[in-house]
Parts: structure tokens; sequence; C-alpha cells
């Protein structure tokens, strides 16, 4: 039965969350029951701006036409048939996503985590197999403060005590070191590249806040790990698919408005990549590592794999998105409001007394509100947004996430900033 039949509030849907679901979520009251572009309307049919974009999956906007079609189309033709065959799909898809990110080899995953967790295997196997770092003692590190998932393994390299907290014994082999800290990364890269095999670090830290580094962080972290022969592997999952500004964050500050292979001398390749969320356009999961010949040939039959990944489903609809995000200039459309918003933000920064900080790139952006990150005024203020017709959601407990679709326009830009401006200015 559904719950058009049952017509079920919103009370009452949330009731059954409440009692039925584990609660590993804390979402704020409002139910969702369509999507259409950058608007989203509750189960009593109240339209909404998405500000947050399902944690930037949602780049093309809710049900793209595009994307829907091409998902209707293969799945009323063949949706699954795992690896244990070949499918017409897979062997396309595979072609063209690594000609689009120009890399040799591709292996196709369903979410961010198993995208994650397959880097730090192939990552692991390049260096006992290829570098000869003794069995059992190779090292990933990572940044202090990252967000790469929720598996026992990510969580294991994890700072977060939500995230950590009572889930051990954990996954050894990691070692962290402040984000956006170069001399950090230099010097445990001196002192232990024998053992080193990968550092996996997020182009921003977005879970941690938007918190984006130095410009030269990135290319001098990849030009270390390149001179230490440690695999840069680089984490767009949410940074990825044009949200901030590029195509990926590792492009830099490029004008391009084309693929990632013509970035030219803004791109930080990364030995590396892992995509997910936006590459299907918030409608199918599908994640994705991409490396070249000499990494990947680690891998062989038996090694690795998943029921679902690579999938024709997965591939018909990763192609449209990826289609979509070049055909509608989404990359220039999010360089160009991010500006925008920011130099709003910035206005009202300068004569609030409630926040105290606008950062991020593209439409990737985050305000940090003048509180503890153990108050609830961030909170407050997204249920206030909320009724004002704009939804957003605390992170770390004092600052709040902006990424709206990035099909949005100016005029709709600027009746949202109005939106947030009314709101946080009743707080004040």
């Amino acid at each position: 039965m559904t719950t058009q039949d049952t017509k079920l509030s919103s009370a009452d849907l949330m009731q059954l969350e409440n009692e039925y679901g584990a609660h590993n979520y804390h979402p704020l009251p409002v139910v969702l029951a369509r999507g259409e572009g950058v608007f989203v309307y509750d189960a009593e049919g109240k339209k909404y701006y998405d500000f947050l974009s399902s944690y930037s999956a949602v780049n093309q906007g809710h049900c793209h036409p595009r994307i829907i079609g091409a998902l209707t189309r293969q799945a009323e033709t063949l949706t699954l048939t795992s690896r244990a065959f070949y499918n017409d799909q897979l062997g396309v898809y595979e072609k063209y996503i690594t000609e689009f990110f120009g890399f040799d080899k591709v292996l196709p995953m369903n979410t961010g985590a198993e995208a994650v967790e397959t880097a730090i295997k192939i990552c692991r196997k390049w260096g006992y197999e290829k570098k000869g770092i003794p069995n059992g003692e190779a090292k990933i590190i990572v940044c202090g403060h990252n967000f790469h998932g929720r598996t026992v393994t990510i969580i294991s390299f994890s700072s977060d005590p939500d995230a950590k907290g009572h889930f051990g014994p954990y996954t050894p082999g990691f070692q962290a070191i402040p984000y956006n800290d170069i001399a950090a990364l230099q010097e445990i890269l001196e002192k232990e590249a024998d053992t080193i095999a990968g550092f996996l670090v997020e182009p921003i830290q977005g879970e941690a806040g938007v918190f984006v580094p130095d410009e030269d962080f990135i290319p001098q972290a990849a030009a270390l790990c390149k001179e230490h022969n440690v695999l840069f592997i680089a984490d767009e999952i949410q940074t990825g698919i044009a949200r901030t500004g590029a195509m990926l964050r590792v492009c830099g500050d490029c004008n391009c408005q084309s693929k990632c292979e013509r970035q030219a001398d803004t791109y930080t390749r990364p030995d590396m990549l892992i995509l997910g969320k936006a590459i299907s356009g918030g409608v199918y999961p599908v994640s994705a590592v991409l490396c070249d010949n000499h990494i990947m040939e680690v891998i062989h039959p038996g090694q690795h794999g998943s029921t679902f990944g690579g999938n024709p489903l997965a591939c018909a609809v990763a192609t449209e998105a990826l289609e979509v995000v070049v055909d509608e200039k989404l990359m220039v459309n999010a360089r160009h409001l991010g500006k925008v918003f920011r130099t709003r933000m910035q206005k009202f920064v300068d004569k609030s007394d409630v926040v105290t900080l606008v950062r991020g790139k593209g439409l990737l952006n985050a305000i940090v509100i003048n509180d503890t990150e153990d108050s609830k005024t961030a909170w407050n203020i997204c249920v206030a947004l909320k009724e004002n017709g704009l939804l957003a959601k605390p992170t770390h407990g004092n600052i709040i996430r902006f990424a709206p679709p990035l099909v949005m326009t100016e005029e709709q830009l600027h009746e949202c900033c109005d939106i947030i401006e009314k709101t946080i200015g009743q707080f004040g």
C-alpha cells in the first residue's frame, strides 16, 4: 500500500521511521516526497529550495529528465547480470569514463565508501607487488578530520568520535597528519617512505565543514608523493563532477569549460581518482576508482568485486549524468554562482553577529555560526530555514553547509540568499 493510498501525513511518516528504522541519522523534521530541479516538495506539497543536494549527489538537479530517461530505457532492457558474464553496457561505459577523465582503467563499484575501500586495497597491493614494501607493513597516510565513509576500515582512521566510538578493534595501517600541512606530509615521507604506499586526501574537506586548503597544498602534495614513489589518491566523491567549479577539484581554479583531460597547467593528476555521488546524478548508486595500467594491473580475478558493480543500469545512468554536466556547462555555472554566493554572504557576515565566516569553492560552501560546536544554534537556524522554504543541514555543530544543485539560476540563488539572510537575522 503506497503513501498516496493511505494519505499518511509527514508526522505519520516520521513516526514510522522512528519506530521501525535504526536511529543512525538525525534528519531535519521534513518529509520529502517529490523533487524537480532545485526544488523538493514535502508530503503535504510544500516547496523548498534544496541547499544540500543529497551531500552533492544531485549536482544535475532532482530527477533530471535526460538521466531518468537513460534509467528507464535501460531498466526496460537489462538491469543486472553480475560480473559472471559480460554485458553490452559495461565496456562502452568503461571506455567512456576512462577517456573522459584521462586514465587507462576503471574499477566500477556502487557507493562512495565501497570506492574508498577499493582504492585502499589497490594501493596496498601495489605497495607490496610494485614498490616492494614488506608484506603486512604498508601504510597509507590520511588527514585529520577526514571523511571517507563509515565502514570499519574507514572509521579506523577517522578522528570523529561519533563515527569511531565502540566500533573497534580498528584496522591498522593508517597514519594521520594535519590537513593542509605540507610540512607534516614532507616529514613523514622523508622518514617512512619505504613503507608508505599512498596518501589519501579530500581536495576540500566537505563533511569537516568545507575546509579549503591553500592553493598549493594539492599540487605540492602530489609532487612529494611522486618524489617518494607514493600513490597520490584523490577522494573526489563530494568535490568532483563540477561541484567546485571544475570537473574535479584537483583541476584547481581553472577556467576550463570542458573535460578533465583538457585542464592544461592547472590540473594536478592523481595516481588514483575516487568518484561517486553525482557521477549518477543522484539517480542510482554508482562509484568508481580510476588509475593507469601499472597500478590497476595488480588486481586479478577473484581479488575484488561486487555483484552490482558495473551493472548495465549503472553504466547507462552514469554516462548520461556526465554528459549532462558537460552539455549544460554546470562547471561554469557552479564557478560563477559560487562567487556570487560568497560575495553576498561576506557582506552579510561583515554586519552580522551571528555568522563569523563564509568559505568554499564553486557551489560547495559553508558558514560558521558564532557559537560553540556543542550548541544548537546552527540546528535551530536550519529548522527556521526549513520553515522559510530552504533546506540545509549543520555539520560539526556550528557550521552550516550550503550546496544547491548546479542547475540553479542566479535569480534563484539571490532568492535563496534573501531567505538565508532574513532567517539568520532573526537570531541576531
